[in-house]
């Protein structure tokens, strides 16, 4: 998607978008590599160490079953396919039939309880599932509460009375016409992780597969290269995992690896990346700490890395400096959310990272800082990450939700719900939800470079700074810590925490609070939900 160019502003002035009226995202990711029978697409390690490889061609003529099956089920353009399953083949198998069948997918993440499912599955009126073993039971007493949810499969096999899917494949033809769509039909509901009110569906067109594609290639340092291999432990179902690797991946014939961890575990990480010599990575931040955890990587594998990319929330000096030293490249940050996503992206290849900047505006996207009338700010003045309508990464609104979709517009701005601040060289940087920044003693104080601080320090593997409620100051800054194993949490060490942040930030930003814990709460996504930590009394703390 990007053209070649030798500097950041060559790039933007350069670009164009290249949309047609016609799209289909199965057709695009799969069918156009197929005629080459020997090019790679999958390779799929199971928890058990088997390692099965697929070309493009085998996926067309699996997804074409797939697909034939779905129309025997009565499935036709604008019905909606749930996809309840980890990282594997058949995860893509499906999405790649619905999309070629011009269906909508439904994604769903495996450990979703059973009311999650219930609302995603109800609200979203999905006609047909590929689940696992797993998924079929929890499916198994709510077929009553979903009268539209005809047709279940399950990809191990018959389970639960539901019928097997590879069963089920081997009966439909290898042949299929893929309907013909529009790039502005819609393709994908993408929820919302929840963590305020119910889940939201995000309703995606074909054509976002498109318009992700010049942040994506922007913090892989520039997509495709000779030997490209791309992996993230982050799970298909979410907007990470799908729209920021696999379907990026294969737009341009780049090979993935599928592997899922039950439980991530950064010894395992790096040993898979070694294994089979992965050189593109998405790390989430919550991933990176845990393998920065991680003693002497470099002497315990031989790791091929060309590129790392990490968004969610800002990353600061400290990862980044780990990332050039033990990984051997410059981490590349990137923004956006499930409704509008990768809009800004780092990019080593093209201008030096900042810390605690998240880059700059990927080509062909006008990200400003408004504020809440719709004027654009300042440098420097803090106000709402913004994106201007249209857009081609831009959801088409909330399923079955005009008035949150509505909401989330001021004029023509999409906003974000993030706050952020630009500086005059165009960088952007991240200063926290709108709900995540603190107000204390007048000063507007965001989490992310405190808990940047933090990390800095060799006692801690996990941190994260909120508000809470205080009659003088408005609110107290208050970390939460997860020791690193060996460390014993105590009032000395307390006390070096704090003094690290007003030594290596400012006075007024230390943590006047500091309580360790076992864990932190996060989403199914790895993002910490700081809602639920306001909300902890002192008697769940484990303090010193």
């Amino acid at each position: 998607m990007l053209p070649r160019s030798s500097s950041y502003e060559a790039l933007r002035q350069n670009f164009r978008w290249d949309i047609g009226e016609h799209f289909n995202i199965g057709v695009d990711i799969c069918d156009k590599w197929a005629k080459d029978a020997q090019r790679l697409a999958l390779i799929h390690e199971t928890k058990d160490g088997n390692v099965t490889r697929y070309t493009f061609a085998q996926l067309k003529r699996l997804s074409n079953r797939a697909a034939n099956l779905m129309r025997a089920e009565g499935i036709t353009k604008g019905d909606r396919i749930a996809i309840l399953l980890p990282q594997g083949p058949e995860t893509a198998i499906a999405h790649t039939a619905a999309y070629k069948s011009g269906a909508i997918v439904v994604p769903l993440f495996t450990l979703f309880g059973i009311e999650a499912l219930q609302f995603r599955l109800a609200d979203s009126g999905a006609k047909l599932l590929v689940t696992n073993t797993d998924g079929a039971a929890k499916i198994a007493g709510l077929r009553a509460a979903l009268p539209e949810l005809k047709s279940v499969y399950c990809i191990e096999g018959a389970s639960e009375g539901i019928p097997g899917f590879h069963e089920a494949l081997a009966r439909c033809s290898e042949r299929f016409e893929p309907v013909v769509t529009r790039a502005d039909d819609p393709a994908l509901i993408v929820y919302t992780s929840g963590t305020t009110g119910k889940p939201k569906g995000a309703l995606h067109a074909q054509r976002a597969l498109l318009g992700h594609l010049p942040g994506v290639e922007m913090s892989h340092d520039l997509l495709p290269h000779a030997a490209d291999l791309m992996w993230t432990p982050a799970d298909w179902a979410w907007i990470g995992g799908l729209m920021d690797l696999l379907m990026p991946a294969w737009h341009h014939g780049i090979p993935v690896l599928s592997h899922r961890f039950e439980k991530f575990d950064p010894e395992a990480a790096f040993d898979l990346m070694a294994r089979h010599r992965v050189r593109n990575v998405f790390l989430p931040p919550t991933a990176l700490k845990l393998l920065r955890s991680v003693p002497d990587p470099n002497q315990r594998w031989n790791l091929g890395l060309r590129s790392v990319a990490s968004g969610g929330e800002s990353l600061g000096p400290e990862l980044l400096q780990w990332g050039r030293e033990t990984l051997g490249v410059t981490i590349n940050e990137f923004y956006g959310q499930t409704e509008c996503n990768m809009v800004l992206s780092s990019c080593g290849a093209l201008f030096p990272p900042v810390p605690g900047a998240i880059g700059k505006a990927a080509p062909g996207h006008e990200v400003r800082i408004i504020d809440d009338s719709g004027r654009t700010l300042a440098n420097g003045e803090i106000g709402n990450i913004a994106v201007r309508s249209p857009d081609p990464v831009m959801f088409l609104g909330y399923w079955n939700n005009p008035q949150a979709t509505s909401d989330k517009f001021v004029g023509q701005w999409l906003i974000t719900g993030d706050m952020g601040v630009t500086d005059p060289h165009g960088y952007f940087r991240f200063v926290g939800r709108n709900d995540d920044v603190i107000t204390s003693a007048g000063y507007r104080i965001g989490p992310g470079p405190i808990e940047d601080c933090l990390l800095g320090h060799p006692a801690v593997a996990l941190a994260a700074v909120v508000g809470i409620p205080d009659p003088v100051r408005t609110e107290v800054v208050t970390a939460f810590v997860v020791l690193k194993p060996g460390f014993v949490a105590s009032q000395r060490l307390k006390h070096e925490l704090q003094d690290q942040v007003k030594l290596r930030l400012a006075a007024h930003e230390y943590p006047r609070e500091v309580v360790f814990r076992e864990s932190l709460p996060m989403t199914a996504t790895g993002k910490i939900i700081r809602r639920e930590l306001r909300s902890l009394s002192d008697t769940h703390a484990k303090k010193p």
